[in-house]
């Protein structure tokens, strides 16, 4: 990097990813099946709910989107507040910029590609992030930097089998388990995602790791129309060994398909934001 411009380049350990931010999904009932029962997924089924689940990667995105989030991060020794702006392009490109508070204000995580880059003005440090790091933690959150920028991709990773249809706590539900394909590099051993019936909108996803225990749980919540579409404003994730700890990223406002021009998720850029 020209001039005083520092670069570190950061090697991780070998990990997957997972698709926060997200993490949802449904499928059509054309199924054989009683409800509440499990039952043997047909190949339609199998391909309809990879449709899905593939909707459900994209459910915040289009071929661009931009947006202004709120992240509150509540701990055991402290509670912390963060405003955000967003934008994407396509599958392969997102930028978040921290606008408050001052502390981390103009911090900046780029995607471009397959890799993904933290820029830290106080310092003027670039640090160029592995894949071995998107389950690290994103700015002392409980959501990882691969829920913020998205690398993974449910629908390439997982095969989807749907385990219960039916009524649950007052409305019609359809839950799937979600198991990683042999060659995947995912770190979760299961995720169970429950959506509603009425519209395929998320209800909750259940993170397990490699021997089934549960990890996380991130809450769908306040469901509502923004930027043309019907979705959840507010993600809320709760990590299972500390129940009294959370995140919640809640949408303040978002609008898809701008026209957001390439160089907009460049290096250059993140010094210039």
């Amino acid at each position: 990097m020209p001039g005083n411009r520092k670069c570190i380049c950061i090697v991780g350990r070998t990990g997957g990813g997972l698709r926060l931010l997200l993490v949802f999904l449904n499928v059509l009932l054309l199924l054989s099946m009683v409800p509440g029962n499990r039952a043997a997924a047909s190949g339609s089924d199998v391909a309809r709910a990879r449709e899905i689940l593939t909707r459900i990667d994209d459910l915040w995105r289009s071929t661009s989107s931009t947006a202004t989030l709120k992240m509150v991060v509540k701990t055991e020794h402290y509670t912390r507040t963060m405003i955000m702006e967003s934008w994407t392009k396509g599958r392969k490109k997102s930028l978040v910029r921290i606008v408050s508070p001052l502390k981390e204000k103009g911090t900046v995580s780029l995607k471009n590609d397959d890799t993904l880059y933290t820029y830290l003005p106080k310092t003027d440090r670039v640090i160029r992030l592995t894949s071995g790091m998107m389950m690290g933690s994103w700015m002392g959150s409980h959501f990882t930097n691969d829920d913020l920028v998205k690398e993974s991709r449910l629908a390439d990773d997982y095969e989807p089998e749907i385990t219960f249809d039916g009524g649950r706590d007052g409305q019609k539900v359809i839950e799937f388990a979600l198991l990683p394909k042999p060659e995947a590099p995912v770190v979760w051993g299961k995720i169970v995602i429950v959506v509603r019936a009425v519209d395929l909108l998320p209800l909750a996803s259940r993170y397990y790791d490699e021997e089934m225990t549960l990890a996380r749980t991130l809450d769908f919540l306040d469901i509502k129309e923004m930027g043309g579409r019907l979705l959840p404003a507010v993600l809320r994730m709760v990590p299972a060994d500390k129940p009294g700890e959370y995140t919640e990223l809640t949408y303040q406002a978002i609008d898809f398909g701008a026209d957001l021009p390439d160089s907009l998720f460049s290096l250059l850029q993140l010094r210039r934001m």
